[in-house]
């Protein structure tokens, strides 16, 4: 299937054209929902026959692709038990012909009461349990009965495979209501949910597989989804071509503007990922007063002196300086290192009345740009914002915690508000356009959480603007790239220790594993 990501309403709308338009009967994508679990399932954990399988059910259609589930791994050899979570008086539909066949069989069937009688069900010892609790019906905090079931099995010592979405995480937003089933899989049905591609349901979903349950593909594209989630097959696709014959020139020039006083290896960090990823050129701008130190660092770009304000950052006076530079480069990377002193503003605020060419805009000019809005000129050419989520805040007047609990609305939000293709960064980058896409990266760990990665990031996507890539199509593949790179380094380095030079060395071999692959 296409590699969307929908929200629960989204898929409900895209179940009942399935089932009214096409006519294909609920109880027939039931039915493959549950098998497509037992095959996915089988896959990663080995055989069914003689696994002892605990198959928790909610009394909606969650619960009914759980009674398949049941069904279909009974008559492939596993002993299973069925727990009911609901009142069966009040199962409907294709839940309950599900209900009733189970019931028909003789498998066993337990209706919960108590969770004192969890603890007995539990007391047998089991291989493997399935979540089919909730799914993406979960409405508000979880509560009750229910609740009390997910918190049971909140940290189980047994594989827990999750129905379409684990039980308690909300499928729009990835948000944990009140308690959440931590799952070893989740097989997702027809598209991936937003809630398990972004954290912190991503942590609780652990593998997620998207399942062909028969919807057809005509229905998903229909549906006009402008998520989607980023894939080595599509950034392969837009990865620019180097000929055999080309000279540098054909790959583009980088400008990197920035640093201060204290600050001088973020610049140099960001002309080096762009170096990496294949600009062909690469001059830095940067203040006199740190201009020795700069220029030691890195050979391959060419460096050059601005005049400095007294506070050691950059000023109107520097831009003034900078114009041969502004004629010959195709991309300016704008803000590693650059101060938010009254100067540095002057400065910022000049130098985009001037740019023509694509501007990378990240960390301080981000500040710059949120104490003053309208530093930004009326017509700029094509923008890309890479705020962490504290600077996201203050660009967009709010505060981390808001940001962190609604990043792919935020986003969206200030990349129509400035015009901008925005990158959110974090766990799960979200890239949005100001057209309404939105990408999500699924490439990235824990470890790139140290300083120095975003200025790789800022180079890594000027670099790609340089060779040709519009505003959105740099910024996702930069995203992806700076995400890979980062895991191969910490295959190599550990988590703990990653540092932003070895991203920087592993991006061409991340861009070599995305050619190599086909995609």
């Amino acid at each position: 299937m296409l590699p969307v990501l929908v929200t629960a309403e989204e898929m409900r709308q895209m179940d009942r054209r399935t089932i009214e338009e096409f006519g294909i009967p609920g109880l027939l994508l039931m039915e493959n929902a549950g098998l497509q679990v037992v095959t996915h399932t089988e896959r990663r954990l080995g055989s069914w026959r003689g696994k002892r399988v605990l198959v928790l059910c909610g009394g909606g259609n969650n619960g009914g692709d759980g009674m398949v589930v049941a069904r279909q791994v009974a008559q492939r050899g596993a002993e299973v038990q069925v727990v009911l979570v609901a009142d069966p008086a009040k199962v409907t539909g294709d839940a309950l012909t599900n209900l009733q066949i189970v019931q028909k069989l003789g498998l066993p069937l337990h209706v919960l009461r108590s969770v004192e009688h969890l603890h007995s069900i539990w007391a047998n010892r089991w291989d493997i349990v399935v979540d089919a609790l909730l799914g993406i019906g979960v409405t508000g905090e979880v509560r009750g009965l229910v609740g009390e079931t997910i918190r049971f099995f909140g940290e189980c010592s047994v594989p827990v495979v999750a129905v379409d979405v684990p039980s308690g995480i909300d499928a729009d937003t990835g948000a944990v209501r009140g308690c959440a089933m931590r799952a070893t899989l989740t097989v997702t049905f027809g598209a991936m949910k937003v809630g398990v591609a972004v954290y912190p349901g991503a942590e609780f979903a652990g593998e997620v597989v998207v399942a062909d349950i028969g919807i057809p593909a005509a229905v998903v594209e229909q549906a006009d989804i402008t998520r989607r989630l980023i894939t080595r097959e599509q950034v392969h696709r837009w990865l620019p071509v180097r000929p055999a014959d080309a000279h540098k020139g054909r790959f583009g020039h980088v400008l990197v503007v920035g640093g201060s006083v204290g600050l001088a290896g973020a610049p140099m960090m960001a002309a080096e990922a762009a170096l990496r990823v294949g600009a062909g050129l690469c001059s830095v701008a940067v203040p006199q007063s740190m201009y020795a130190a700069a220029a030691g660092t890195l050979r391959e770009a060419m460096v050059r002196p601005l005049p400095n304000a007294p506070e050691g950052c950059l000023s109107a006076e520097s831009i003034d300086a900078i114009s041969p530079l502004l004629e010959r480069a195709n991309v300016l990377a704008i803000g590693p290192g650059w101060g938010t002193y009254l100067p540095a503003r002057q400065a910022l605020r000049k130098l985009l009345s001037i740019a023509e060419a694509p501007c990378v805009i990240d960390a301080d000019a981000l500040n710059c740009i949120a104490q003053e809005p309208d530093i930004l000129p009326e017509s700029p050419p094509p923008l890309v914002f890479t705020p962490h989520p504290g600077e996201m805040a203050r660009l967009m007047n709010t505060d981390t915690a808001t940001v962190l609990a609604n990043r792919l609305a935020i986003a969206q939000e200030a990349a129509h508000r400035f015009g901008a293709v925005v990158v959110l960064k974090g766990a799960r980058t979200v890239i949005a356009t100001p057209e309404g896409r939105i990408w999500v990266n699924p490439t990235g760990n824990a470890g790139m959480a140290t300083g120095g990665s975003g200025d790789v990031l800022t180079g890594a996507i000027a670099g790609l603007l340089a060779q040709g890539l519009d505003a959105e199509h740099g910024a996702t593949a930069g995203v992806y790239i700076h995400g890979l790179a980062g895991d191969l380094a910490a295959q190599k380095e550990g988590a703990a220790g990653l540092i932003a030079g070895d991203i920087i060395r592993c991006l061409p071999e991340a861009i070599m594993h995305i050619e190599q692959s086909g995609g």
